[in-house]
């Protein structure tokens, strides 16, 4: 089968479109024809060897989505997607023709997504989910998502309205809030650090419950917005990895920081998330993806080469 496949790290030389032996299922595990599959920035770290723990040579990819070729019964012939720590890093990953991955690290592709818009969403979808989860976010919650126009802060967005709570996005730019405005969202423009604390005051008397920064930016200044025995989630930190925090201000308001990683979470973990906010893409309560960016397979060292210079592009391969 075809793959992208690299033997060293710290170069994005190292990648190249290769041809492997098709992987065999064992017992409990299933072949998954790949029909797509998601290109992410950590997909693009991982080859420049950011992550430490990756055992080489290997397929990179963490998203998909596709069709069981080879397994129990009960799954062939299925579609699917999933996602998860394992691919990539320890296992060898989707960008390629084939993935072999455990019969219950794959979940039932909901009916109203494509294959593409599906492997588009694993990552910022369960990141999101997790920290909407493990920071308390339900009914009638006030929420605030920092970097709402990104992939993560998106879905956060999206996942939230259903769960009933209150929402308040806020972006960089005044026209990234009159689009969030215009479909019926309450937007704030980020200003100085300083100011944050009464621009969420100004929406939320009192703060924010939850505050989910998902740009590794602003979490000293989200505590002065932040109400009593509020959450602030975190997924990013600065380069050195280190802020001042301002330790009285959080106590005093009986705070916590939950740190969320979505590389804490396999492929089984994954499909549990999954199977869970699927369903609401087949109710029409989430959006469906658009602007992705199809590319061939044969093409994906370009691609990863221009995430790595920055693109902002989703972009999706098609084996």
């Amino acid at each position: 089968m075809k793959a992208l496949q690299f033997s060293a790290t710290g170069d994005l030389a190292a990648l190249s479109l290769v041809d492997v032996e098709t992987p065999v299922p064992a017992a409990g595990e299933v072949l998954v024809r790949i029909k797509a599959a998601g290109l992410n920035p950590s997909d693009v770290k991982n080859v420049l060897g950011r992550f430490p723990y990756t055992t080489l040579p290997r397929i990179p990819g963490r998203d998909f989505a596709g069709v069981v070729v080879e397994g129990p019964q009960a799954l062939l012939g299925r579609d699917v997607w999933g996602t998860g720590r394992d691919l990539g890093f320890f296992a060898d990953g989707s960008h390629a023709q084939y993935l072999r991955v455990s019969a219950k690290g794959v979940a039932h592709k909901p009916t109203h997504l494509s294959f593409a818009q599906a492997a588009s969403l694993g990552v910022p979808y369960t990141t999101a989910w997790d920290a909407l989860e493990r920071s308390g976010v339900g009914k009638g919650t006030r929420l605030l998502v920092i970097g709402a126009n990104g992939a993560v802060g998106s879905a956060a967005l999206a996942l939230a309205k259903i769960r009933g709570a209150q929402v308040l996005a806020a972006v960089r730019k005044a026209d990234q809030a009159e689009a969030l405005q215009a479909q019926g969202m309450q937007a704030i423009v980020l200003g100085e650090p300083q100011g944050l604390g009464a621009q969420v005051n100004a929406v939320y008397q009192g703060g924010a419950d939850v505050i989910f920064d998902t740009t590794g930016f602003w979490l000293p200044a989200a505590v002065a917005g932040l109400a009593p025995f509020g959450r602030i989630a975190i997924i990013a930190a600065p380069v050195d990895g280190h802020v001042q925090l301002p330790a009285l201000a959080l106590y005093r308001k009986g705070g916590s920081v939950v740190g969320i990683n979505s590389l804490l979470y396999n492929c089984e973990q994954c499909a549990v998330m999954l199977e869970q906010f699927g369903r609401f893409f087949d109710e029409g309560s989430l959006p469906l993806p658009t602007g992705l960016r199809e590319v061939a397979l044969v093409d994906g060292v370009r691609s990863y080469q221009e995430v790595n210079g920055g693109s902002v592009d989703k972009i999706i391969f098609l084996p």
